[in-house]
């Protein structure tokens, strides 16, 4: 299959995926692995990028992970995933995490992480994808905060 090289929107990459923390999430003190949830952001941010992409894609990076509320067993969390920047073969992915008490409602956002994808082609090698359109000012925002984002990733490789 081959994958389309137009331009597309940043909501076409939304994904949204909900998860319900049960015991073998947690600890013995009823806290969420923080583990867990990263492999649930690497889920949510690989899946934003495959429907981008239209391709199978692989993990390069993710940036530190600061949580700002704990996670307990049985919240819901619900993770958020959306692209924010495009380069020739790299995309970039925030993705936000929310956890949700099914009773009560209450909701409280315990980190945002920023991922990086590559699209690979049937052999595994990085091939070309789509450009990201900014239709909004925010989406232009958030692709110059991304690109400041990417050259300090770059900056630290060296």
């Amino acid at each position: 299959m081959k994958a389309s090289t137009s331009p597309k929107n940043a909501s076409a990459s939304r994904i949204s995926i909900g998860q319900l923390m049960q015991p073998e999430h947690a600890n013995n003190l009823g806290n969420v692995h923080g583990g867990w949830i990263m492999k649930l952001v690497d889920d949510a941010g690989a899946l934003a990028c495959m429907r981008h992409a239209q391709r199978r894609v692989v993990t390069v990076a993710i940036d530190s992970m600061v949580f700002t509320h704990p996670i307990r067993l049985g919240d819901l969390v619900l993770l958020t995933a959306e692209l924010t920047r495009v380069g020739r073969t790299s995309m970039e992915v925030e993705i936000q995490v929310v956890a949700e008490n099914p009773i009560t409602g209450e909701r409280r956002r315990t980190n945002t992480a920023y991922a990086v994808y590559v699209a690979l082609d049937d052999e595994g090698a990085p091939v070309p994808v789509a450009p990201l359109l900014a239709e909004t000012e925010d989406e232009r925002i958030r692709q110059a905060e991304a690109q400041e984002r990417q050259a300090r990733r770059l900056k630290e490789q060296s």
